[in-house]
Protein backbone atom coordinates (compact mmCIF):
# COMPACT_ATOMS: atom_id res chain seq x y z
CA UNK A 1 0.00 0.00 0.00
CA UNK A 2 1.28 3.80 -0.63
CA UNK A 3 -0.34 5.44 2.23
CA UNK A 4 0.89 8.05 3.82
CA UNK A 5 1.92 9.12 6.77
CA UNK A 6 0.14 12.25 8.17
CA UNK A 7 2.99 14.08 10.77
CA UNK A 8 0.68 17.37 11.59
CA UNK A 9 -2.60 18.64 11.06
CA UNK A 10 -3.94 22.21 11.77
CA UNK A 11 -7.32 23.20 10.90
CA UNK A 12 -7.45 26.52 8.64
CA UNK A 13 -11.51 27.10 8.01
CA UNK A 14 -13.74 25.44 10.32
CA UNK A 15 -16.96 26.86 9.56
CA UNK A 16 -20.51 24.64 8.81
CA UNK A 17 -19.67 24.55 5.09
CA UNK A 18 -16.48 24.90 4.77
CA UNK A 19 -13.40 22.92 6.74
CA UNK A 20 -10.33 23.07 5.27
CA UNK A 21 -7.27 20.88 7.12
CA UNK A 22 -3.47 21.28 6.50
CA UNK A 23 -1.79 17.90 6.90
CA UNK A 24 2.00 17.28 6.98
CA UNK A 25 2.62 14.00 5.23
CA UNK A 26 5.60 11.38 4.79
CA UNK A 27 5.14 9.61 1.46
CA UNK A 28 6.24 6.19 1.14
CA UNK A 29 9.63 6.75 0.31
CA UNK A 30 10.82 9.01 2.35
CA UNK A 31 9.50 12.61 0.93
CA UNK A 32 7.81 15.13 3.16
CA UNK A 33 4.82 16.59 1.63
CA UNK A 34 5.01 20.10 3.58
CA UNK A 35 1.43 21.13 3.35
CA UNK A 36 -1.56 18.67 1.71
CA UNK A 37 -4.78 20.68 1.73
CA UNK A 38 -8.37 18.76 2.70
CA UNK A 39 -11.45 19.77 2.58
CA UNK A 40 -13.49 17.63 5.03
CA UNK A 41 -16.78 17.21 4.09
CA UNK A 42 -19.95 15.21 5.85
CA UNK A 43 -20.62 12.23 3.63
CA UNK A 44 -24.12 12.62 1.31
CA UNK A 45 -26.80 11.16 -0.13
CA UNK A 46 -28.10 11.13 -3.98
CA UNK A 47 -31.11 9.62 -5.01
CA UNK A 48 -32.59 8.31 -8.60
CA UNK A 49 -36.64 8.36 -7.51
CA UNK A 50 -39.21 6.70 -9.67
CA UNK A 51 -42.84 7.42 -8.94
CA UNK A 52 -45.41 5.29 -9.23
CA UNK A 53 -46.64 6.46 -12.66
CA UNK A 54 -43.26 6.21 -14.12
CA UNK A 55 -41.77 9.47 -13.50
CA UNK A 56 -38.44 10.78 -12.29
CA UNK A 57 -38.07 13.38 -9.66
CA UNK A 58 -35.92 15.58 -10.97
CA UNK A 59 -34.91 19.00 -8.65
CA UNK A 60 -33.41 22.59 -10.10
CA UNK A 61 -32.14 25.14 -7.57
CA UNK A 62 -29.67 28.13 -7.67
CA UNK A 63 -26.54 27.02 -6.94
CA UNK A 64 -24.16 30.05 -5.82
CA UNK A 65 -21.04 28.42 -6.21
CA UNK A 66 -21.75 28.35 -10.37
CA UNK A 67 -24.08 31.35 -9.45
CA UNK A 68 -26.85 30.09 -11.61
CA UNK A 69 -29.70 26.96 -11.70
CA UNK A 70 -28.72 23.43 -11.93
CA UNK A 71 -30.61 20.82 -12.82
CA UNK A 72 -30.30 17.87 -10.64
CA UNK A 73 -31.57 14.79 -8.42
CA UNK A 74 -32.69 15.10 -5.04
CA UNK A 75 -29.83 14.82 -2.57
CA UNK A 76 -28.22 16.26 0.90
CA UNK A 77 -26.26 15.93 3.88
CA UNK A 78 -26.34 12.72 6.28
CA UNK A 79 -26.75 14.25 9.61
CA UNK A 80 -24.80 13.51 12.93
CA UNK A 81 -25.78 9.68 13.62
CA UNK A 82 -27.73 9.23 10.75
CA UNK A 83 -27.25 6.33 8.58
CA UNK A 84 -27.70 6.80 5.04
CA UNK A 85 -30.67 5.26 3.43
CA UNK A 86 -32.54 7.30 6.69
CA UNK A 87 -31.02 10.17 5.13
CA UNK A 88 -32.09 9.12 1.92
CA UNK A 89 -35.72 8.59 2.72
CA UNK A 90 -35.31 12.20 4.64
CA UNK A 91 -34.32 14.37 2.20
CA UNK A 92 -36.79 13.02 -0.61
CA UNK A 93 -39.65 13.47 1.62
CA UNK A 94 -38.24 16.73 2.81
CA UNK A 95 -36.79 18.23 -0.58
CA UNK A 96 -40.05 16.46 -3.01
CA UNK A 97 -42.82 15.80 -0.49
CA UNK A 98 -42.57 11.97 -2.05
CA UNK A 99 -42.72 9.06 0.15
CA UNK A 100 -41.04 5.61 -1.40
CA UNK A 101 -42.15 2.04 -1.36
CA UNK A 102 -38.42 0.51 -2.11
CA UNK A 103 -35.49 1.95 -1.57
CA UNK A 104 -31.61 -0.03 -2.80
CA UNK A 105 -28.40 1.28 -3.09
CA UNK A 106 -26.79 1.57 -6.70
CA UNK A 107 -23.25 3.22 -5.95
CA UNK A 108 -20.62 4.80 -3.29
CA UNK A 109 -18.60 6.94 -4.69
CA UNK A 110 -15.76 9.64 -3.63
CA UNK A 111 -16.66 13.13 -4.60
CA UNK A 112 -12.89 13.86 -5.29
CA UNK A 113 -10.62 11.95 -3.03
CA UNK A 114 -8.16 13.87 -4.05
CA UNK A 115 -8.93 16.64 -1.62
CA UNK A 116 -12.07 16.49 0.25
CA UNK A 117 -12.46 13.09 2.86
CA UNK A 118 -16.27 12.49 2.20
CA UNK A 119 -18.38 9.50 0.20
CA UNK A 120 -21.67 10.27 -1.81
CA UNK A 121 -23.85 7.06 -1.32
CA UNK A 122 -26.78 6.44 -4.09
CA UNK A 123 -29.82 5.12 -3.70
CA UNK A 124 -32.71 3.67 -6.42
CA UNK A 125 -36.13 4.97 -5.01
CA UNK A 126 -39.42 3.57 -6.47
CA UNK A 127 -42.68 3.31 -5.73
CA UNK A 128 -43.07 7.22 -5.07
CA UNK A 129 -45.81 8.92 -3.64
CA UNK A 130 -46.68 12.65 -2.90
CA UNK A 131 -47.45 12.53 0.54
CA UNK A 132 -46.88 15.77 1.82
CA UNK A 133 -45.62 19.89 0.73
CA UNK A 134 -41.79 20.31 0.82
CA UNK A 135 -40.27 21.37 3.71
CA UNK A 136 -37.24 22.99 3.03
CA UNK A 137 -34.26 24.32 5.19
CA UNK A 138 -34.02 27.86 4.87
CA UNK A 139 -31.51 28.35 2.24
CA UNK A 140 -32.80 26.58 0.02
CA UNK A 141 -35.47 27.24 -3.07
CA UNK A 142 -35.94 23.89 -4.84
CA UNK A 143 -38.41 23.34 -7.96
CA UNK A 144 -39.64 20.08 -8.74
CA UNK A 145 -39.72 18.52 -11.96
CA UNK A 146 -41.52 14.90 -13.17
CA UNK A 147 -40.06 13.55 -16.26
CA UNK A 148 -40.58 10.28 -17.88
CA UNK A 149 -37.89 7.70 -18.50
CA UNK A 150 -37.31 9.04 -22.36
CA UNK A 151 -37.29 12.42 -21.46
CA UNK A 152 -34.57 11.94 -18.76
CA UNK A 153 -32.58 10.05 -20.92
CA UNK A 154 -32.99 12.88 -23.45
CA UNK A 155 -31.97 15.50 -20.84
CA UNK A 156 -28.90 12.93 -19.81
CA UNK A 157 -27.79 13.39 -23.70
CA UNK A 158 -28.03 16.85 -23.87
CA UNK A 159 -25.81 17.38 -20.81
CA UNK A 160 -28.56 19.29 -19.09
CA UNK A 161 -27.12 18.19 -15.54
CA UNK A 162 -24.66 19.77 -13.81
CA UNK A 163 -23.65 17.95 -11.16
CA UNK A 164 -21.22 14.95 -11.79
CA UNK A 165 -22.08 12.97 -9.00
CA UNK A 166 -25.94 13.17 -9.85
CA UNK A 167 -24.90 12.17 -13.52
CA UNK A 168 -23.00 9.19 -12.37
CA UNK A 169 -26.21 8.27 -9.63
CA UNK A 170 -28.30 8.33 -12.66
CA UNK A 171 -26.20 5.93 -14.71
CA UNK A 172 -26.14 3.25 -12.08
CA UNK A 173 -29.62 3.51 -11.42
CA UNK A 174 -30.77 3.22 -15.24
CA UNK A 175 -28.54 0.24 -15.40
CA UNK A 176 -30.23 -1.00 -12.52
CA UNK A 177 -33.45 -0.71 -14.04
CA UNK A 178 -32.25 -2.25 -17.88
CA UNK A 179 -33.19 1.29 -18.66
CA UNK A 180 -29.86 2.26 -20.59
Amino acid sequence: MLHWEILSSEYLVQAPWAVLRKDVCRMPNGHIVPAYYVLEYPDWVNMVALTADNQFILVSQYRHGVKQDVLEIPGGVIDPGEDAPTAAVREMLEETGYRFDHIEPIATLFPNPATSNNRTYSYLLTGGVKVQEQQLDEQEEIDVILASPEELKQLLLDNRFGQALHTAALFYGLAKMEML
